[in-house]
């Protein structure tokens, strides 16, 4: 046998070594997949059986509300059943590309989430029928301890999930697969409406931390509620006076466009002991940052910050 016929068949068996280390992580994925998938199937059930169907039939609450809470949950719900049928008969690809066409469920219901649980709150506090209901559900065995608002929040995990599962089931099918083509669609759908819901957690954590310095800062006279504004840190610096004085801790916050210094109110005033008094607002598009000396990542750095096309003085901080 020559040469040549030795290193084609060693070549063939490297192939086919290659084929077949794919296919069985592509087994133990597809697996893992339909076992998660019945899992939360089995979670959202709990939601849909024991608390919409039987809140719609009961009339505890208005339509609009419990839309409000529940969103398309019902159609999630259905969504994964379908699925689940496709992954228990090794249809994969197939039910995958039929999985996506519902993908948008799962933005329309990151959306309606920050409302859902306000309105949830919200029945609580007024609706006596609706606290016992929801009590009494959650004492049943099939939740083992769970509340209501532990399932809610359920379809977005699971969609993060989904993107995992299906790159790894991607990466590990031939490209000369049927298949394929199909995964790689799945993947970008499921990609695109990721980044959807994330945009979506991103705004809403930002809008709660832009809320929560509001509150913080005394008065109503320094509006940082402001669309388009994007919170990005916040800390305790001293202030270099220009005068030889006394160094000054106060507290900085950097969003997207500005830069709020405020000091602490008397710790004695009647109302606003725990609140900071804003004493100036430094507008990010007209000021230049220079770091003097040290480390600005740790301790012992001085920044200065000047202003250079406007009035406004120059300042200099230390970093404590």
């Amino acid at each position: 046998m020559s040469d040549s016929s030795l290193l084609f068949m060693a070549g063939a068996n490297t192939v086919e070594e290659q084929r077949a280390r794919w296919e069985r992580k592509r087994s133990r994925t597809a697996k893992e997949l339909l076992e998660t998938e019945h899992r939360y199937l089995e979670q959202l059930d709990l939601v849909v059986t024991f608390f919409v169907t039987i809140l719609k039939a009961k009339g505890t609450l208005k339509p609009v509300v419990l839309e409000t809470i529940f969103g398309p949950l019902e159609s999630i719900y259905s969504a994964s059943y379908v699925l689940s049928l496709y992954l228990e008969r090794g249809n994969l690809a197939t039910g995958l590309e039929n999985f996506c066409q519902s993908l948008e469920l799962y933005g329309h219901y990151a959306e309606n989430l920050e409302q859902a649980n306000k309105t949830l709150k919200e029945q609580l506090r007024k609706n006596k029928a609706f606290r016992r209901f929801k009590k009494l559900q959650e004492t049943r065995p099939q939740f083992q301890g769970r509340k209501l608002e532990d399932l809610l929040p359920l379809p977005l995990q699971r969609l993060h999930q989904y993107k995992h599962f299906l790159r790894d089931l991607l990466e590990n099918t031939s490209p000369e697969s049927a298949e394929y083509q199909k995964l790689a669609k799945a993947v970008k759908s499921v990609s695109e409406v990721s980044r959807w819901v994330q945009d979506i957690i991103h705004k809403r954590e930002n809008s709660l931390q832009l809320l929560r310095v509001q509150k913080l800062l005394k008065g109503q006279k320094t509006q940082v509620l402001t669309p388009e504004r994007w919170y990005i840190r916040e800390g305790w610096l001293l202030v270099v006076p220009s005068k030889g004085e006394e160094l000054k801790r106060r507290m900085f916050f950097l969003f997207s466009d500005i830069f709020i210094a405020a000091k602490p109110c008397h710790p004695l005033h009647p109302l606003n002991s725990n609140k900071l008094a804003c004493q100036a607002v430094y507008p990010l598009h007209q000021c230049v940052v220079d770091k003097v000396f040290g480390h600005t990542r740790s301790q012992g750095g001085l920044l200065s910050v000047s202003f250079p096309t406007s009035a406004w003085q120059k300042r200099q901080w230390s970093q404590t």
